[in-house]
C-alpha cells in the first residue's frame, strides 16, 4: 500500500468541488467531432470516458483538502466512468431530465447545493466549479459575498468569459490535462 501523507484540515481551508459533468463531457465530444454530441441519438447512449478526473482533482487538492466532491449528470449513460469516479470519492447526483430540452437542471441543482453547503459548513474556504456556463456567474457573486474563494475549470471554447473573469482563479481544462502547472 502506498504511503499516505495526511494534512490536518484547518478552518476555512477545505474545498468543495462541484462538476457539471455532462456539460464537460459534451464539450470534449464536440471537440473530437463537431456537431456529434448535440444529436439526440448520441446524447442518449452509453458514453466513452473522455474526462480526465484526476487532473481536476489534483488541481483542487493543491488548493486544500477536498471536503465535498459532487458531480451532476444523468448517470445512466456514463457508467464507464464508474471506477474512476469511485476512486476519487465523487458523490454522484443523478438528474433525470424532466423534458427533452431540459438544459439547466444540473446548473441549478449544483448552485443550490453549493450555497446550502456554504451555509452549513464553515470549514469550506473555496468552491471549485467544473463548468463554463454563464449560469454560474450568480453563484460566483454569492460565494464571494460569503467571503469564500471561487475557482473555475472549463473548456476554453465553451467557457463564458464573464464567468471566468468573476472567479478568483480560472483554469482551462486543456491545460490541466496537458500537465501545464496551474497558477493559483
Amino acid at each position: 500500500m502506498p504511503t499516505m501523507v495526511e494534512r490536518a484540515p484547518t478552518m476555512g481551508a477545505s474545498v468543495a468541488l462541484y462538476w457539471d459533468f455532462e456539460n464537460l463531457h459534451a464539450g470534449l465530444c464536440e471537440a473530437r467531432q463537431p456537431g456529434s454530441y448535440s444529436q439526440p441519438d448520441q446524447r442518449f447512449k452509453v458514453q466513452d470516458p473522455l474526462v480526465q478526473v484526476a487532473a481536476v482533482v489534483a488541481l483542487t487538492e493543491s488548493i486544500g483538502p477536498l471536503a465535498i466532491h459532487r458531480a451532476y449528470c444523468n448517470w445512466q449513460f456514463f457508467g464507464r466512468y464508474r471506477d474512476t469516479l469511485m476512486h476519487h470519492g465523487v458523490e454522484l447526483v443523478q438528474l433525470f431530465p424532466p423534458g427533452g430540452s431540459a438544459k439547466n437542471g444540473a446548473d441549478i441543482r449544483l448552485c443550490l447545493d453549493a450555497m446550502e453547503d456554504l451555509a452549513r459548513f464553515a470549514h469550506i474556504g473555496t468552491v471549485a466549479v467544473v463548468g463554463g456556463d454563464s449560469d454560474f456567474l450568480p453563484l460566483a457573486h454569492k460565494v464571494k459575498a460569503t467571503g469564500r474563494r471561487v475557482v473555475g475549470v472549463g473548456l476554453r471554447p465553451h467557457t463564458n468569459a464573464h464567468w471566468a473573469a468573476n472567479c478568483h482563479g480560472f483554469h482551462a481544462y486543456e491545460d490541466l490535462v496537458a500537465g501545464v502547472a496551474p497558477t493559483l
